[in-house]
């Protein structure tokens, strides 16, 4: 199937394929998604990848004859994410980037602004931002659990317009194609029903926590958000040579609506404002006819008491203007209104950024 076409995208590679025997890192099935990469990275694209593979790199190195207890996984994580990301990093002239993430982080405001922020800084960068769940400090109440569901948040925090879902098995099939002969590969789900989901079985990998349900879980969750997905094999080296002539080697997951659509209602109608920026003329002028990002010299007064990471709407000349997220709080903003963004660091000693509002996090009001 072709017509696949992407700007950014979240790539999710599973323990069984960074160490396929379980004991330590491999480049066997990762050297033609590193060429994927790289040649994406060439055509302009910009990629994010979320990787496993720690705990089954550092499982050699932590010697033990019983199952593992949860700090001796933590200690096992700890000593593989060195050799996991100098697995990735041999196979790229540039730089990658560590980002080990916990479920806190990607449900706390603040924190959640912060990842996004890094993300932006680094794809900025050239670099290749590298996602782990933090299982050295984690423990199973306060963890995502799985890969294919960070891949998912990864996707949404870092404004992803594709997530694709490195596997063993070729995509959803009707039924296990391991068990069942005539089971059929389903080349596109144009909507993830409650049948999609009966046809997703439990975890295949004996290395990994993931089976084809967290994988539809993942595509749920990315669709509803305009985000397509796709789930293909990545032990087949050609597949990534199909992704990159624009065909779909696997399954697609149809986004539901654009992405563009789905962050504009979210921001619109879903997030609740706590505090209102009123700018003048100029910053009005620059935000409706350039699409530009709010400035702290744009402002002109501060309302209501409001965090870093909450929506505020913004006001010109007693009129909604528009509604966004906030780098600041009220009382930071307070300090630095109509101040250049120059300015910023030598008022509050630290600085966010030279935004208060980024023009991705702003929806303008009709």
């Amino acid at each position: 199937m072709s017509g696949f076409t992407w700007q950014r995208a979240v790539i999710k590679i599973g323990s069984a394929l960074i160490a396929p025997d379980g004991q330590q890192c491999s480049g066997r099935y990762i050297l033609p998604i590193a060429r994927f990469i790289t040649s994406a990275r060439e055509a302009g694209k910009e990629v994010i990848l979320v990787s496993s593979g720690s705990v089954a790199a550092g499982r050699a190195k932590v010697p033990i004859q019983h199952p593992a207890s949860i700090s001796e996984k933590q200690a096992m994580a700890a000593i593989g994410q060195m050799y996991m990301m100098a697995n990735w990093q041999r196979f790229f002239d540039f730089p990658c980037a560590q980002v080990l993430l916990t479920y806190d982080d990607l449900h706390d405001r603040t924190r959640y602004v912060n990842i996004k922020n890094t993300m932006r800084e680094l794809l900025n960068h050239q670099a290749l931002p590298v996602v782990n769940e933090n299982d050295t400090v984690a423990v199973n109440e306060l963890k995502v659990g799985d890969n294919d569901n960070l891949a998912a948040y990864t996707a949404l925090v870092s404004g992803a317009d594709t997530l694709i879902i490195c596997s063993d098995i070729d995509g959803l099939y009707t039924a296990d194609p391991r068990k069942d002969a005539t089971a059929k590969l389903i080349p596109v789900v144009d909507e993830i029903t409650p049948h999609i989901y009966s046809i997703a079985g439990g975890a295949g990998s004996s290395v990994g926590t993931g089976g084809m349900r967290t994988k539809i879980e993942a595509a749920d969750k990315c669709t509803r958000s305009g985000i397509q997905t796709l789930i293909v094999n990545g032990r087949n080296g050609h597949v990534f040579d199909e992704l990159q002539d624009g065909n779909i080697p696997g399954t697609l997951f149809k986004a539901q609506q654009s992405q563009k659509t789905a962050r504009r209602l979210w921001l619109e109608h879903t997030l609740k404002t706590r505090g209102k920026i009123y700018v003048d003329p100029g910053a009005e002028k620059a935000l409706v006819s350039k699409g530009a990002s709010l400035l702290p010299s744009g402002i002109t007064e501060v309302s209501g008491n409001f965090e870093t990471g909450d929506a505020i709407e913004i006001v010109s000349q007693d009129k909604s203007l528009a509604k966004g997220l906030a780098l600041y709080s009220a009382q930071e903003l307070k300090k630095i209104k109509g101040e250049k963004s120059q300015r910023i660091r030598d008022i509050l000693g630290y600085d966010n950024g030279e935004v208060v509002v980024h023009r991705d996090d702003l929806v303008l009001l009709k």
